[in-house]
């Protein structure tokens, strides 16, 4: 199993909230709708910052992190690639997130605790 991590910064034009709003409230049951996403993701999450900062660590480089799961890298090329995904789910990212402005990392985890 991989993991897909997306570090997600929000439109400079949206505050945190909406972003965390739109994210929460649309796009996830946007993504979550499309054939192919039923067929090969296998968990998807959501995270967003929080807006406080403990003391001496700087405020977050991001506003959220979407997490999704899939089996192999062949299922994630099929997801991203996929028509629909193109079509509706590419162009919804578009109105709330700075697709200049994220990072991707493709990993396996190994749980300690």
């Amino acid at each position: 199993m991989i993991k897909l991590s997306i570090l997600l910064a929000r439109k400079k034009e949206l505050s945190h909230e909406e972003f965390v709003t739109y994210h929460k409230t649309n796009h996830a049951q946007l993504f979550a709708s499309i054939p192919v996403v039923k067929k090969y993701v296998k968990k998807y999450v959501q995270c967003h910052s929080l807006l406080e900062n403990p003391p001496g660590l700087p405020a977050p480089a991001y506003d959220g992190i979407t997490e999704i799961w899939l089996d192999d890298m062949e299922a994630l090329g099929k997801v991203f690639t996929d028509e629909q995904y193109m079509a509706i789910i590419r162009p919804d990212e578009g109105k709330f997130i700075d697709l200049q402005g994220c990072s991707f990392l493709i990993s396996t985890e190994n749980q300690v605790i």
